[in-house]
């Protein structure tokens, strides 16, 4: 199976970047072609082969990531799995992209392959990293129903048939939003333990952004994807969730704006999905309404 890797930068990483780079290059089995998207930056300095693509303003995540996806033909179609790595990430192994190809090849059913992210120093995955209810061990490898959007891996037929990851998320919840998409197209997920990213330890409210763009874009996800029935119970869930982890005031207030600007705004087409589609996602261990 072919396998692609897209990674987007803004430029502002060219060590990190470029080992990360290497740690590519270094996959067993036949070489993993790279597309690397300046995300409205130049990109820096690359190893011979490695395509760029330099975009002139930032798309966000998702849309520079469908930037990468386009360059490996219609829905990615000129290799069989993409890879989607962040650019101060580093793949652990050597065998990612080899243990991959056989988690696809034996299982015709996977489309998404999330990957463990480890501290480099510490070796830690935070617990918000492993994408199930039940994450207190982050070592065991499960069938899941989202996946981590900066390393991962997915099978091109799913862009073919789910569709790519929304644009105007622009940052925040659009790996779940393709995650949906993907299982009621009847595709699975697996979380793997043993595909790691090394990756520093972070905080997700670093951006400026965050509070407002995730309480937009969990409006737009249930909009856009949840039975009309479950959209307020979803969303009431969230906004409790919220309310009981004590933001702080300023916090809180950009939340609350985002949360009115994803009713007030367009969220795109709306497809939601099938009844039997909510019943496997409660089998496995995470009905759609937390």
């Amino acid at each position: 199976m072919k396998v692609g890797a897209v990674i987007i930068t803004m430029g502002n990483r060219p060590d990190e970047l470029r080992a990360l780079l290497d740690s590519v290059a270094k996959q067993d089995g036949d070489r993993v072609e790279v597309v690397v998207v300046g995300n409205g930056s130049p990109v820096p300095e690359v190893p011979a082969g490695v395509r760029t693509v330099e975009l002139p303003e930032n798309l966000g995540i998702p849309g520079g990531r469908n930037v990468g996806i386009e360059a490996f033909g219609e829905a990615g179609k000129d290799v069989d799995i993409l890879l989607f790595l962040d650019d101060d990430g580093l793949l652990a192994r050597q065998d990612t992209a080899r243990l991959c190809r056989q988690a696809f090849a034996a299982d015709p059913e996977l489309g998404i392959i999330s990957f463990r992210i480890a501290d480099p120093d510490t070796g830690e995955t935070q617990r918000r990293h492993v994408p199930r209810l039940r994450a207190a061990d982050p070592m065991r490898s499960s069938r899941v129903t989202t996946f981590l959007g900066g390393a991962n891996a997915v099978r091109t037929k799913v862009f073919a048939e789910a569709g790519t990851l929304p644009d105007d998320f622009f940052y925040a919840h659009e790996e779940t939003d393709l995650a949906w998409r993907a299982l009621d197209a009847g595709w699975m997920i697996d979380y793997r333990a043993d595909m790691v990213l090394n990756h520093p330890t972070t905080a997700p409210s670093r951006h400026a952004v965050y509070h407002r763009m995730v309480a937009r874009n969990r409006v737009w996800l249930a909009r856009r994807n949840l039975p009309a029935p479950l959209v307020p119970v979803y969303l009431g869930v969230w906004l409790l969730l919220t309310l009981l982890r004590r933001p702080s005031r300023p916090a809180l207030r950009a939340w609350f704006g985002g949360f009115k600007e994803g009713w007030r705004t367009p969220c795109g087409p709306r497809r939601p999905m099938k009844w039997r589609t909510v019943w496997r996602l409660t089998r496995l261990g995470r009905p759609p309404v937390i």
